[in-house]
């Protein structure tokens, strides 16, 4: 059932539209002029809104205009009886989800009001699952070397610099990445993570370029790679040092000339993209030994950021620990658990040789085998497969 407005300075369609959706089980208001349509939007919220292009007074385009800027996320059905197909395409350009010639076809509507609510639906998913990745992708702490990350990324993100993040795994290389495009100007368009090290050699350059139909035996359609769909936000190359020198070559080429070309073809497809690249391997010493090239080294790390381990900054565990009991007990259900002062004194004294990651496994294997309050014996006990490694 959806909730629905209906604006119509014609009294017979709005009456014969609620005895319509009233019939189809809907939910209907209805307002006689733009402006009391607006007042109705002011303290009421609707799935969608039926709004009838030419009245007197404030016309539908200019109600659209305003519904907009002040309620982005609305479906606007248009609907009139002096419609074209410039002002069908007007309307469209300006936000509009679809537009309906009068006198109305029955089945039309209803079908476009359910692909409206479809619509609603997956904006609104998709809002819960941004927040949920949000959430999920923040640096927690206040340590000085987190500080000092904080701070740099506040500089770059503006910028389309590129950057080069280094650490080792777990330390949360990807989240300084997604920060970065999520406080760019890149931030509503992409953002393609390519993981380098998990794509066989021979099949990377399709992966990051896309092919042609026909360039190799399984290409049986054209597809885009990364770069192509990363084309107006950023694309984060994660373990770079694992790339094949061949496609090394490629990724320079495109980091030089803004363009790239798909596997099999013959033309250069033109390409916006910020890269962001990360690595866990010393590249300096890549270099001397020939697995990496150093003019790319050169392109790649314009901005260099070392992530730290989580031994070099232990003061932010119990605030990572917190963080992810908090998470963990709403994703899986359980009930807010809390951890003791000492249970925190003692986690400090682990030897984290896995990092982040591996505190947010550990603090999952607490929630599971513990009480409602995590002590110091049940870390001494559960912290560690080994029964425990301090450093």
């Amino acid at each position: 059932m959806a909730h629905i407005l209906v604006i119509d300075d014609e009294r017979s369609i709005r009456n014969s539209l609620k005895d319509i959706l009233e019939y189809e089980k809907h939910e209907v208001a209805l307002a006689a002029s733009g402006a009391e349509g607006l007042e109705i939007l002011s303290h009421d919220q609707f799935d969608v809104l039926l709004l009838d292009i030419k009245m007197e007074g404030m016309d539908g385009m200019e109600v659209l205009e305003q519904v907009v800027q002040l309620y982005p996320d609305m479906p606007v059905v248009m609907i009139s009886g002096h419609g074209t197909v410039d002002t069908a395409v007007k309307a469209i350009k300006m936000g509009a989800y679809d537009f309906i010639e009068k006198p109305l076809d029955l089945n039309r509507l209803l079908i476009t009001i359910r692909n409206t609510m479809d619509k609603g639906k997956l904006i609104a998913e998709n809002k819960t699952l941004n927040k949920k990745v949000a959430r999920n992708k923040q640096l927690i702490g206040e340590s000085e070397p987190l500080q000092r990350i904080k701070a740099m990324i506040d500089k770059v993100a503006p910028t389309d610099a590129r950057v080069l993040i280094t650490g080792q795994n777990g330390t949360g290389k990807e989240v300084v990445a997604r920060m970065i495009h999520l406080n760019s100007n890149r931030a509503n368009g992409p953002f393609v993570e390519v993981n380098c090290a998990a794509i066989p050699s021979e099949l990377i350059e399709s992966e990051l370029f896309g092919h042609e139909k026909g360039a190799f035996t399984s290409a049986v359609k054209q597809r885009k790679g990364k770069f192509e769909q990363a084309d107006g936000g950023t694309i984060f190359l994660d373990e770079i040092g694992d790339m094949s020198l061949s496609a090394q070559a490629k990724v320079l080429r495109a980091l030089q000339e803004n363009k790239i070309t798909k596997v099999g073809a013959d033309k250069d497809v033109n390409i916006n993209v910020r890269v962001i690249a990360a690595t866990n391997k010393n590249l300096e010493e890549e270099i001397k030994e020939g697995r990496f090239r150093e003019d790319l080294y050169h392109r790649l790390g314009v901005i260099l950021i070392p992530v730290p381990t989580l031994n070099e900054r232990v003061s932010d565990i119990p605030l990572l620990a917190e963080h992810f009991i908090s998470l963990i007990c709403e994703e899986s259900g359980m009930s807010k658990a809390t951890i003791s002062k000492d249970a925190l004194a003692e986690l400090q004294k682990i030897n984290w040789t896995g990092n982040i990651r591996e505190l947010r496994n550990v603090i999952e294997r607490l929630l599971i085998l513990c009480d409602k309050t995590i002590s110091a014996d049940d870390v001494r006990l559960y912290a560690h497969p080994l029964g425990g490694i301090v450093k």
